[in-house]
C-alpha cells in the first residue's frame, strides 16, 4: 500500500532490503515503536547511506578543541551535576576549560573528569563507566566539572581554544537560532531542551495556536508576570513541558489574583499537555461564544392573532404567533416599512412569563410605546428589530448558527435596510 500511494506521487519506492539502487529508490524501513521492532535495520540504512553518499561531509578533525552537543544534565552519586555529551568533532581532556549554554547565558568552567561508557554500551542508559583522560570524536563521554546544574540539554558545548571570546559567541548564536516561530501574541512556553521546545512549538503550530515566548529553564516569577499581562484570556497561558517551576513562581501562581486569570498547564509528554491546553481552550471558548450570543439580539418575526387584543396600550398586550426564528425581550419591533413598532417588554406563556419563545410558539406579549390601531394592527407581521453592528456580527461569525427559517427572516429584514444603502450592516 505504502509503495502504490508513493507511486501515486511519483516516488520509487521498496522495502529497503530489496532496494539495489539507493540513488534511484526509496527505501521503506518498517519499525515499531512500542516493541523496538525494525529500529536497528534503520539505523544500519541511514549509517551506510551516510558512509556511502556523505563521506566528505562526514570528515572530523581528532586533533583539533572538542565540539558537541549536550544530551542530558544528569545527577550523579558523588559527582553531582554531570552532563551526557556527543562529542562530534576534535578532542576534549581532563582539566580542559570548556564554554557550555545555562539557563544564565554561556559560562565556562573546567572539566573535572571524563567518563566513558562500556564499548557497544548505549551512554544515556549505561550504569559502569571508565574513566579517561581524554576523548577523541566520534564518542559518547560523561563529563563532570563545576556548575553544570543549569545547563541545557541539547545545546552546543565546545573546548576553548585560542580565542574564548569567539566559542562563546558563537554558542550564543547557536542559542538564538531555536528553530521556532514566535507571534506578538501568544502562549508562553518553558521547556528543558532545545528539541523539546521545538517539538512542542511545532505542535502547537499544526493547531495553529500562536507562540510569544518560547524558552529553555524553569519556570520564573517573570514568566507568571508577563503571561498575566496577555490581552486575549484564550492564550494567557504558562506550559512547562518537563521542567520544574521556582518556588517563587509557585507561590504566585497560588496567588487569587494570577491562579484566577492565567492557565497553568504541566507534564512531560506534550501530546498529554496539548489535550489538556485545547480541551480547556475550546470549553472557554464555548463559554465566552455562549456569552456574546447572549447579548446579541437574534432574527425574528411573529404575526399578530386576530381576536387576542388584551390592552389598546400602556401598553398593549396582545397574542402573537411567533412565525420564524427565537423571540426574546428586551428587544424593539418593526413593520415591514422598517418603523418601529415599540419595544418588548414581556413574554407570557400560559400565564407564566419566559424569557423567550420559539417558532411555532402561541405566546401574549407586552409592548411598550404602541398603540394597536396606530403603530401595527391585528394581522401585521412585526420583526425583531437588529441593530446594524449585530447584524455585521450574525452575518459573519454566527449564520452557522442561525436555523433556516432565523436566516430567512434577517435576510428579510437586511433588505429592508439595504434598499437605501446597500453596505448597511456589512
Amino acid at each position: 500500500d505504502i509503495v502504490a500511494t508513493l507511486a501515486e506521487h511519483g516516488f520509487s519506492s521498496e522495502r529497503f532490503d530489496r532496494v539495489t539502487d539507493f540513488a534511484r529508490n526509496l527505501a521503506i524501513v518498517p519499525v515499531s515503536a512500542h516493541t523496538g521492532e525494525g529500529i536497528p535495520d534503520l539505523l544500519m540504512v541511514l549509517i551506510g547511506l551516510a558512509q556511502r553518499y556523505m563521506e566528505e561531509a562526514l570528515t572530523l578533525t581528532v586533533n583539533g578543541p572538542g565540539s558537541g552537543t549536550v544530551l542530558e544534565v544528569k545527577e550523579e552519586k558523588g559527582l553531582g551535576a554531570t552532563i551526557d555529551v556527543i562529542l562530534f568533532d576534535g578532542t576534549i581532556r581532563v582539566g580542559d576549560e570548556i564554554a557550555i549554554a545555562t539557563t544564565d547565558g554561556v559560562q565556562t568552567t573546567k572539566v573535572r573528569s571524563l567518563l566513558q561508557p562500556r564499548p557497544m554500551q548505549e551512554i544515556l542508559v549505561e550504569d559502569r563507566f571508565l574513566r579517561v583522560k581524554e576523548v577523541v570524536a566520534a564518542a559518547g563521554v560523561k563529563v563532570s566539572a563545576p556548575g553544570l546544574d543549569q545547563v541545557i540539554a541539547g545545546s552546543p558545548i565546545r573546548v576553548i581554544g585560542d580565542d574564548p571570546e569567539e566559542v562563546k559567541a558563537s554558542i550564543a548564536r547557536e542559542m538564538t537560532e531555536i528553530n521556532v516561530t514566535l507571534s506578538p501574541e501568544g502562549l508562553i512556553i518553558k521547556a528543558d531542551t532545545i528539541g523539546a521546545l521545538e517539538a512542542l512549538c511545532k505542535e502547537l503550530s499544526a493547531h495553529e495556536i500562536p507562540v510569544m515566548r518560547a524558552e529553555v529553564g524553569q519556570v520564573s516569577r517573570h514568566d507568571v508576570i508577563e503571561a498575566e499581562t496577555i490581552k486575549d484570556p484564550l492564550y494567557r497561558v504558562l506550559i512547562a513541558f518537563n521542567t520544574p517551576v521556582l518556588p517563587d513562581a509557585q507561590d504566585l501562581l497560588k496567588e487569587p489574583a494570577y491562579s484566577e486569570m492565567i492557565q497553568f498547564f504541566s507534564g512531560n509528554v506534550i501530546y498529554h499537555i496539548l489535550e489538556d491546553y485545547l480541551e480547556w481552550r475550546n470549553n472557554l471558548k464555548r463559554i465566552m461564544d455562549q456569552k456574546r450570543f447572549e447579548k446579541i439580539i437574534f432574527p425574528a418575526k411573529i404575526l399578530v392573532l386576530p381576536g387576542c387584543v388584551f390592552r389598546q396600550n400602556n401598553p398593549a398586550v396582545v397574542g402573537v404567533r411567533i412565525l420564524s426564528g427565537t423571540l426574546r425581550t428586551g428587544v424593539n419591533l418593526v413593520r415591514r416599512d422598517g418603523k418601529k413598532a415599540g419595544t418588548l417588554k414581556s413574554i407570557q406563556l400560559r400565564k407564566e412569563n419566559i424569557q423567550e419563545a420559539h417558532a411555532g410558539d402561541e405566546v401574549a406579549i407586552s409592548i411598550e410605546g404602541a398603540t394597536v390601531g396606530r403603530q401595527f394592527d391585528v394581522e401585521d407581521e412585526l420583526l425583531v428589530g437588529i441593530p446594524e453592528r449585530h447584524v455585521k456580527v450574525l452575518e459573519t461569525e454566527m449564520l452557522s448558527h442561525l436555523s433556516e427559517d432565523a436566516k430567512e427572516v434577517l435576510d428579510e429584514y437586511t433588505r429592508l435596510f439595504r434598499r437605501e444603502n446597500p453596505f448597511w450592516g456589512k
